[in-house]
């Protein structure tokens, strides 16, 4: 059964976004700068979830600085969520209690979800260019 909370929460900040299984929906929203998010609700927990970029085909050295740079921008610039490597991606993830989840603390997750990608994405972009030489 599809969790009707948390879809209400979705219709009442008008994105764009489908049910893709129960209790997973996939947010696919570029006028919000929200794309490719994926929620699941599994009892007790709502994980947030968006894949950011491939990782860069990098090695040694540049491998070494891409992972602290990962680091750095979970330390410095996220509110919500982390960066993470996943089946060979960037990924963003956060996970909350749903019982304690409300709107306020969902709608905090995908701004902040925006927000990074905004002002990292051109940041961690720069690795897959150097990984091409």
């Amino acid at each position: 059964m599809a969790d009707t909370k948390i879809e209400q929460y979705l219709i009442d900040l008008m994105v764009s976004y489908r049910e893709i299984g129960e209790n997973l929906w996939l947010i696919e929203d570029d006028e919000h700068y929200l794309e490719n998010i994926v929620i699941m609700y599994a009892d007790p927990l709502v994980i947030f979830r968006m894949t950011v970029m491939d990782m860069p085909d990098v090695s040694g050295e540049k491998r070494l600085e891409l992972f602290s740079k990962l680091l750095e921008l979970n330390a410095d610039d996220l509110v919500h969520g982390a960066y993470a490597v996943k089946n060979g991606k960037i990924i963003l993830i956060d996970t909350w209690e749903y019982d304690t989840l409300d709107f306020p603390e969902f709608r905090a997750v995908l701004d902040a979800f925006a927000l990074a990608l905004t002002q990292h994405y051109k940041i961690l972009s720069g690795y897959r260019e150097v990984s091409k030489e």
